[in-house]
């Protein structure tokens, strides 16, 4: 039986403690009721992708706990990014970063290094550079998790469909012909 990410997440005890204060906060919680990409909460794919962070900074040994920290709450922004808002300008994917850092910072204390990540986590779009690896490390952390969500949805829809699973069967009988 195939462990999932989650899982791992959820029995990794050092992860847990890193995270606490977040899981448990009502305004982060909330951002279960806002999808990020097709079927994931922006929650969920926080969760993830901090749990990536860690793993990879654990390994490289660079600044875990700030970059876990700091992916945790890279999308704490709290509406519906498809939908335009009334007063936002700009668009999300430019302007996502520094909401969700001045949301962050004034629900935690988070370190001038957190704050950076997270500002700076849609790069290349928001064209500045990471000032660290760390900053990096979630800006491709990020956009794997965000491309896994998507095509995980994109499968199960495309297996989902009936001509598709006619497709198989025509194509097993044609293999036992052979």
């Amino acid at each position: 039986m195939k462990t999932t990410i989650e899982e791992l997440a959820k029995n990794n005890k050092e992860f847990q403690m890193i995270i606490k204060e977040f899981i448990h906060n009502q305004t982060v919680l909330e951002m279960k009721n806002y999808k990020q990409h097709y079927e994931t909460s922006c929650f969920d794919h926080c969760y993830t992708a901090a749990y990536y962070c860690f793993i990879i900074a654990k390994k490289y040994h660079l600044d875990y706990l700030s970059l876990t920290r700091a992916a945790m709450l890279h999308d704490l922004f709290l509406y519906d990014w498809r939908v335009r808002q009334p007063g936002r300008k700009g668009f999300h994917a430019f302007t996502h970063g520094k909401l969700a850092c001045k949301n962050a910072c004034a629900l935690f204390t988070l370190n001038e290094k957190e704050k950076d990540i997270i500002i700076k986590h849609m790069w290349p779009v928001t064209i500045q550079f990471p000032k660290s690896i760390e900053g990096f490390v979630l800006t491709f952390v990020d956009k794997y998790c965000a491309l896994s969500e998507t095509f995980d949805v994109f499968k199960t829809r495309l297996f989902r469909k009936q001509a598709f699973r006619y497709a198989y069967v025509f194509l097993s009988l044609m293999i036992i012909k052979l």
